[in-house]
């Protein structure tokens, strides 16, 4: 494809997007913009969730990663399942219990207004390095693909992709991006089988099965790792990581949870979280299948590119077709919007509710107020993403991602922990200071972990380690019980 009919498909695909804006972008409301009048019907979040936890890290990296690093990552998923199990049974009672629009309120009314507050900041930074991390990637996918055949620096063209997000989700908010987000999902799940038929025919795989056969005996599909403890993708290591990067980057992130938060009851949300979790074990299967598979087909036809450039360099091939390209370009684009636009919506919910207490002001700048929080959180994307630019080169960024979730997600890991399993009370002043040090002594491990752990390898489980700091470090700062 040429740059021209690229950026004709990306401009098709954005008045999409801005058509399904206005349909449902009507209701101008906070109400509507926060919890979408709570009338989301639980199936269409379940599907659209899928594109929303996967984003374009993972349509990108999760397939770039399969040489190197096999198939472990689905020992990260299998924890997925059971972090989801946790968030059904355990966060989502809670949280319809009290009726919340941001989830951080919760942390007030157990411990105080000073947790409250550092659990809403602590989300603010996590989402703001992951939608960063995300859009960085696919920004630089179409840098490479399009905007550099016009000369267009890279920050132009951040601005023209959070302007695009900005465009469709300033009025609707969550109620435009539940009805997004299923779309986007449909074009991402297409982008991959129809990828996947054009590389089983090029590998002359003729039938599901011999892809099958040609997966098992491929030494790339080795899933579990068990011999060595110090092995950053030692099983043990993974699930554990898995499961608690999903009870952290879904289950205490107001971004995933607000949209479990627009079904009209628990139950329904319940049956959102169990039917998305599972259906999202089989869609990583078939990243991993596709890594495989793009990884035979570049050793095949000597191609050079690896880790975030193989699939992308591949894609845009003359010899894969236009319409395979084509659906590469959909799924690429889907899968990061689907991430990004809930990400800049929930970051002006946490904002409003949490830091500035929307409710609190005049009901007539309310509206006024949220939108200038919507523009100002998509002017800060843009300058961290540039900033990304100049820090990360040649870098996987899925793991880069994980590594930032497990410094910026383990305090809200260790508060929550500790309001839902104790009964302690905090000396709630303090609070801030523990969810300060607390990443940074998990840093500080993980940097000197091979010298001071006899070679042990701290991977994914730095969240872990982090959030039992936070949890240990506010027991010190308990208040007395009289």
């Amino acid at each position: 494809m040429t740059a021209t009919q690229i950026l004709l498909l990306i401009i098709a695909y954005f008045v999409v997007l801005i058509l399904i804006s206005y349909f449902t972008g009507k209701e101008d409301s906070n109400a509507a913009f926060f919890k979408a009048n709570k009338s989301a019907p639980w199936y269409l979040v379940a599907f659209g969730m899928i594109g929303a936890s996967l984003s374009g890290v993972t349509f990108i990296s999760v397939p770039g990663a399969v040489e190197t690093k096999q198939f472990g990552y689905l020992q990260v998923v299998f924890g997925y399942f059971f972090g989801y199990l946790a968030i059904a049974y355990i966060l989502l009672p809670i949280y319809y219990k009290l009726n919340l629009t941001s989830i951080y309120t919760y942390l007030k009314d157990r411990f105080g207004n000073v947790s409250y507050k550092t659990g809403s900041i602590a989300f603010l930074i996590s989402r703001v390095v992951g939608a960063s991390f995300r859009l960085f990637l696919v920004a630089k996918v179409l840098q490479l693909l399009v905007f550099n055949q016009y000369n267009i620096p890279f920050t132009i063209t951040v601005i023209i992709t959070i302007a695009l997000i900005w465009l469709y989700t300033f009025k609707g908010g969550i109620k435009t991006i539940i009805f997004t987000d299923t779309l986007q999902t449909l074009f991402m799940l297409i982008s991959v089988v129809v990828t996947i038929i054009f590389l089983a025919t090029a590998l002359d795989l003729n039938s599901i099965s011999e892809v099958y056969t040609n997966v098992k005996e491929s030494t790339m599909s080795k899933i579990f790792f068990f011999n060595d403890v110090n092995d950053a993708q030692y099983f043990l290591k993974s699930f554990l990581a898995g499961m608690f990067i999903t009870i952290t980057m879904t289950g205490l992130d107001q971004d995933m949870m607000q949209k479990n938060l627009t079904c009209k009851n628990l139950k329904e949300a319940q049956k959102n979280m169990i039917s998305f979790s599972i259906v999202l074990v089989f869609v990583n299967i078939l990243f991993l299948v596709l890594g495989l598979m793009l990884t035979q087909y570049a050793q095949v036809n000597g191609i050079s590119a690896q880790k975030d450039n193989l699939f992308p360099t591949i894609a845009m091939l003359p010899d894969i077709g236009i319409i395979t390209s084509a659906f590469f370009l959909l799924g690429l684009i889907a899968a990061a919007y689907s991430s990004a636009d809930s990400a800049l919506t929930s970051l002006t919910t946490s904002f409003c509710i949490d830091i500035i207490e929307l409710d609190k002001k005049p009901e007539t700048s309310q509206k006024r107020i949220r939108k200038q929080t919507h523009v100002a959180m998509s002017v800060l994307l843009v300058i961290v993403i540039v900033l990304f630019d100049a820090i990360f080169k040649d870098v996987s960024v899925i793991w880069e991602l994980f590594k930032a979730a497990g410094y910026t997600y383990g305090p809200l890991l260790g508060l929550f922990a500790l309001g839902i399993f104790t009964k302690t009370q905090l000396k709630d002043q303090y609070v801030w200071v523990i969810a300060l040090v607390a990443p940074i002594i998990s840093y500080l491990i993980n940097v000197y972990s091979v010298e001071l752990l006899n070679g042990y390898q701290i991977g994914f489980e730095i969240l872990i380690i982090n959030g039992l700091l936070t949890f240990l470090g506010l027991i010190l700062i308990r208040r007395k019980q009289h």
